[in-house]
């Protein structure tokens, strides 16, 4: 992909389970070229694949940092799950462009067999415009797992979907509390 095409950046690995992840950014004729070759040496082995020539900045934000940094203080919270991270890609995108919400976080492919999930917050009504628009593109691929709206998420929640995301970063019993 690099050698066909100079690409701004690009970052490849494994991810579970036994999936290959490629990742590569720049200017979108440069990206184009390298997706293109990528797709066709990969032929039948390609699960999935993304071009986003007009990438969303908060996308491109959470790709980098599996979260934005923003808080889930509004009322609602929109999550979408699916088999792909090209899928979850494509869903984020086409929801923070059909709404006015926070992409709160994505959690792509590591500790999550391969599948990919969107957080979106915001007022309910936009919650459920960009859920709907991010899980039909989605459902365009056959990726989609579920897609749901909370609406008053309890304040509890909240707090563990701000603090950590995985179930063992926020199960940790002090010695006095386990029991044998």
């Amino acid at each position: 992909m690099v050698k066909a095409s100079p690409v701004g950046s690009l970052y490849a690995g494994s991810v579970h389970p036994g999936r290959y992840l490629v990742l590569v950014s720049g200017d979108t004729a440069s990206v184009e070229i390298a997706m293109d070759v990528g797709r066709h040496i990969g032929e039948d082995d390609v699960l999935g694949w993304v071009f986003l020539p007009d990438v969303h900045r908060t996308v491109a934000t959470a790709i980098a940092a599996g979260r934005t940094g923003a808080d889930i203080e509004e009322e609602a919270l929109g999550i979408i799950e699916t088999d792909t991270v090209s899928a979850v890609i494509r869903a984020a995108d086409a929801g923070v462009k059909a709404a006015a919400v926070t992409l709160s976080a994505i959690e792509m492919a590591d500790g999550l067999g391969g599948k990919g999930y969107v957080l979106f917050s915001g007022p309910v009504a936009e919650v459920e415009a960009a859920v709907e628009a991010g899980a039909d593109r989605a459902s365009g691929d056959a990726a989609l797992v579920r897609d749901v709206v909370v609406a008053q998420l309890h304040a509890e929640m909240r707090h563990n979907l701000v603090s950590e995301l995985t179930f063992a970063g926020r199960v940790m019993l002090r010695p006095q509390e386990r029991k044998a």
